[in-house]
């Protein structure tokens, strides 16, 4: 860890001795075969310049840039022929589907959250998922929980995942615990992963550089495709 990491600014020099004394944070690094997930870059997590009144859950100017940078790196992905697998957060109109999280949050019958078959369920413009890449729908806030991602990781003999989108503090959070779990090398590029919450975006960064996943610069996951480490991987 370093002092420009986006949560130095939240620690103090007892949490500092603290990381050094267990020696937390180190690099794990990039193995041969990476995957890019992309977890809920949909029109609802963003809304629309001069119009977020609209959208309830969006996460205004911080998700517009994030996704700048997502497509950004998707793009990179596709051209190194990496496999992306995006995913796409939607629930019932009825709510029969909600599950506990109906317990901490209303439905809310909006066309601008994400009920599916509404505008907001949907991907963000800016992504285009190509020939290889898988689109599929979750229900909870990891991209592993009740979905095939684990199989296609598999299948693809993919040993690094390269997670991006949002929310930081919710669904990014709990698909890295995930990758960590099934002993996947775990990277989360900062400028390409948004909340609505500065605090909480910043500490979840934290706690998941801190024994979960490296979180790096954008740029470093770019060089990494231009090496071509990934020229060969499996579609």
């Amino acid at each position: 860890m370093t002092d420009t990491t986006p949560w130095d600014a939240y620690l103090n020099d007892a949490d500092r001795a603290v990381l050094e004394k267990g020696r937390f944070g180190r690099r794990m690094g990039f193995g041969g075969n990476a995957a890019v997930i992309v977890i809920d870059a949909q029109r609802y997590m963003v809304g629309a310049p001069g119009d977020d009144a609209q959208w309830p859950s969006s996460c205004g100017d911080i998700g517009r840039k994030a996704v700048g940078a997502i497509a950004t790196l998707v793009t990179a992905a596709q051209a190194a022929k990496v496999p992306c697998f995006f995913t796409r957060f939607e629930l019932a109109a009825d709510g029969s589907d909600i599950g506990v999280y109906g317990r901490k949050r209303d439905l809310l019958d909006s066309p601008h959250w994400c009920l599916a078959g509404t505008l907001g369920a949907q991907l963000v413009p800016e992504l285009t998922p190509s020939a290889g890449d898988v689109v599929f729908v979750k229900k909870k806030p990891s991209g592993f929980h009740g979905t095939p991602l684990l199989g296609y990781l598999i299948d693809r003999h993919i040993d690094t995942v390269i997670i991006v989108g949002g929310a930081t503090s919710n669904c990014i959070r709990a698909t890295v615990f995930d990758a960590s779990s099934y002993n996947f090398r775990t990277i989360v590029p900062h400028e390409a992963v948004f909340d609505r919450i500065p605090v909480s975006h910043a500490i979840s960064l934290f706690d998941m550089d801190r024994q979960f996943a490296d979180v790096v610069p954008l740029q470093e996951v770019l060089n990494y495709f231009d090496v071509g480490t990934n020229a060969t991987a499996h579609l």
